[in-house]
């Protein structure tokens, strides 16, 4: 199966979201090549990036149940390859 390199960046503004959120990523943990997050007290919310080698299809995947958790916005980057 073929796979492509991707980003999923995530800002979380509702604290009460970080248990699904954490444990959705630990459900896709085969396909995490790496993870960065960043608190940021001052605007009151966490800042991650987690970069991927999955089918886009898994991205995509992964991206949409994020995104669907309240309080949590997602953007994702794929490489051409």
């Amino acid at each position: 199966m073929e796979t492509r390199v991707g980003v999923i960046s995530i800002i979380v503004e509702n604290w009460e979201a970080v248990d699904t959120l954490n444990s959705l990523l630990h459900e896709y943990r085969d396909f995490v090549i790496g993870r960065m997050g960043i608190p940021y007290k001052e605007k009151e919310i966490n800042i991650i990036c987690v970069a991927l080698d999955a089918p886009q299809d898994t991205i995509s995947t992964l991206a949409g149940k994020v995104g669907s958790l309240k309080g949590v916005s997602v953007k994702t980057a794929l490489s051409a390859k």
